[in-house]
């Protein structure tokens, strides 16, 4: 079992405001106690890595802060109000934008298409919206390409795009839609090795742009290599919370597994 880096690392983010401030949530369900007084918080232009084994609390905790669930207990802070996030539209109309595994993209349709999934430009010509579909095409282009995203053509179907490229979509969606807080769950799992580089460098670019970015994933070469801080949860309650290079990637694993405590 590997020791801990003992050396004190200053947090780089200290002075930044607050977005996320969950406080002593707890959940259950029925007689389970999923959550147990977890607190969690992310500052802005940060990339805080949540980690935990199957069955730790990690989905839970999220899909308490997207409003899927209902915290037993506990507060929520964002972005400096307190709130009740009673669904995911509740989440979205606070700037929370999630990224899952599967994405919720459509492969049948443009990438345009889904990237204003839900949020088309339209004018109303009478009782009729008509999409602008030519100035969509274009802004979904641009808006990629600012953060270093380059596509064929925004009339391509998302379907024979590969899956870090999908990831793109998804994360240059999130930005462009004024997102305050960026959710990525499991977004490098099953990409190439190629690929799974370039989504790690959109995750940086989403942080250049001072947007708080929670990544969720097992990978902990990939989690070691983004991400500025590490909230571990085991079986229902948080381990701690560590900045980058105050522990090595087989300390993070062992506080994982539970091979050692805090």
């Amino acid at each position: 079992m590997a020791e801990a880096v003992l050396e004190k690392v200053n947090d780089p983010f200290a002075d930044n405001p607050l977005v996320v401030d969950m406080q002593s949530i707890t959940k259950r369900f029925g007689t389970v106690e999923a959550l147990r007084g977890v607190d969690f918080q992310v500052r802005k232009g940060e990339v805080r890595a949540l980690m935990g084994d199957n069955g730790a609390g990690k989905s839970t905790l999220i899909k308490v802060l997207t409003g899927v669930h209902t915290p037993t207990t506990g507060q929520i802070v964002f972005d400096g109000e307190n709130v009740q996030i009673n669904s995911p539209a509740d989440a979205r109309a606070l700037g929370i934008e999630t990224c899952y595994q599967d994405l919720a993209l459509i492969p049948l349709m443009s990438i345009w298409r889904n990237f204003f999934l839900g949020r088309e430009l339209t004018t109303d010509i009478g009782p009729i919206k008509w999409l602008r579909r030519k100035e969509m095409a274009v802004q979904c282009r641009e808006s990629l390409k600012d953060i270093g995203i380059h596509i064929r053509s925004a009339e391509e179907k998302v379907g024979k795009m590969s899956g870090g490229e999908r990831q793109s979509i998804a994360i240059g969606r999130a930005i462009h839609f004024g997102a305050k807080l960026l959710i990525l769950d499991e977004p490098t799992s099953a990409l190439s090795v190629k690929e799974t580089g370039k989504v790690l460098d959109y995750i940086r670019a989403a942080r250049d742009r001072g947007l708080p970015v929670i990544f969720i994933t097992h990978n902990v070469n990939h989690i070691y290599e983004v991400s500025d801080s590490y909230t571990i949860i085991r079986q229902g309650k948080s381990v701690g919370t560590y900045l980058k290079g105050e522990l090595t990637q087989q300390d993070i694993a062992d506080l994982i597994t539970g091979a050692r405590e805090k």
